[in-house]
């Protein structure tokens, strides 16, 4: 017997964009590059956020930076997430992003990590409503693509300002609010929590997005009847799995939830991304990324526990894609020394 489906809404809007799918990759920074957003999006993600990028000027020509806002064959449109706490430099980043191609910028509100929060950015910003003002009201008039923010609840459980900075956004022209249901104070410890975020649908008329636990089309249904969001946000639930996207899909628009990859299509699946890092990274750094998609996709299968070693501690891409073929072509009827 099948749940109730979501009742399937209108295509997500923001700004002059049109979504193909109210399901969106979360930026994650050392996860989200474009092999990662291509393969989301294959798989049906509306949206896939850059990883985060300082609006630091003497960042802006690193590197990093130039992998970061690479997004040659990747879906339209595409995303990018800056970082930052001088609404001028912040302003010319974004200008910066839109001439290499981004359709969309996302202000990040929410890193709690330390080396972000030391700089006053990232969920930092949340203990200056006035700044956080005048950071969105400088991104709106500086660029014309639509600007989105993703941020944490408040600093900390007893100073959730939400609310505030909900307003300050609507007031400012932003275009679309994701919302992580926790404080920077939570770090990601304990349930992501999505009242406040209920809360908040009732008092504006932006778009919203609910972020922080959702880890399968279930979840998301649920996190969508109780919020009222318009959309979800996909980012640890993802790893190993970037075929969540369809099955999310898939249960909202039938009730249904459709079959995930046997044993096969995640080899094929987890080749076809390993190939690609290979082919961005080059041949080094791409088998160093691949470790930890590697784990990822394969921690709970078969026989994983024996292989694990020596696929995480292969020095190239070629040993390395050798040793997994070698594990996919084990049978796959072999017992579960996972340990879980």
């Amino acid at each position: 017997m099948s749940e109730s489906p979501v009742s399937s809404p209108p295509p997500l809007r923001i700004g002059a964009l049109e979504l193909s799918s109210r399901v969106l990759l979360a930026p994650m920074a050392g996860i989200t590059d474009r092999p990662f957003r291509r393969l989301c999006r294959h798989f049906g993600a509306g949206l896939a956020f850059s990883e985060m990028l300082s609006a630091n000027p003497a960042l802006r020509h690193t590197s990093t930076s130039a992998q970061r806002l690479d997004h040659q064959r990747e879906a339209r449109p595409f995303a990018v997430q800056i970082a930052g706490a001088d609404p001028l430099a912040m302003a010319d980043f974004a200008r910066y992003a839109v001439d290499q191609g981004a359709d969309l910028i996302d202000v990040n509100l929410g890193c709690p990590a330390k080396k972000v929060c030391r700089q006053a950015a990232g969920s930092a910003l949340l203990r200056d409503e006035s700044l956080v003002a005048r950071i969105l009201h400088t991104l709106v008039r500086a660029v014309e693509v639509p600007v989105s923010v993703k941020t944490r609840t408040g600093w900390s459980p007893q100073t959730r300002n939400l609310p505030r900075i909900a307003r300050i956004a609507e007031e400012a022209g932003i275009a679309l609010l994701t919302v992580h249901g926790r404080t920077r104070a939570c770090g990601y410890q304990g349930q992501a929590e999505h009242d406040s975020l209920a809360a908040l649908r009732e008092h504006t008329t932006l778009p919203l997005v609910a972020n922080g636990d959702i880890r399968s089309a279930l979840d998301a249904h649920k996190v969508l009847e109780h919020t009222g969001a318009d959309a979800v946000m996909i980012g640890r639930g993802a790893l190993g799995q970037p075929w969540i996207f369809h099955q999310i899909q898939h249960f909202l628009a039938t009730g249904e939830h459709p079959k995930p990859p046997d044993l096969a299509g995640i080899r094929d699946i987890l080749f076809a991304h390993l190939t690609e890092l290979y082919d961005f990274y080059g041949e080094i750094r791409g088998s160093r990324v691949a470790r930890k998609h590697i784990l990822w996709y394969c921690q709970a299968l078969p026989g994983f526990a024996t292989a694990r070693q020596a696929l995480l501690t292969a020095s190239s891409a070629t040993q390395q894609f050798r040793l997994m073929q070698d594990y996919f072509s084990e049978p796959m009827d072999r017992p579960d020394d996972t340990g879980e």
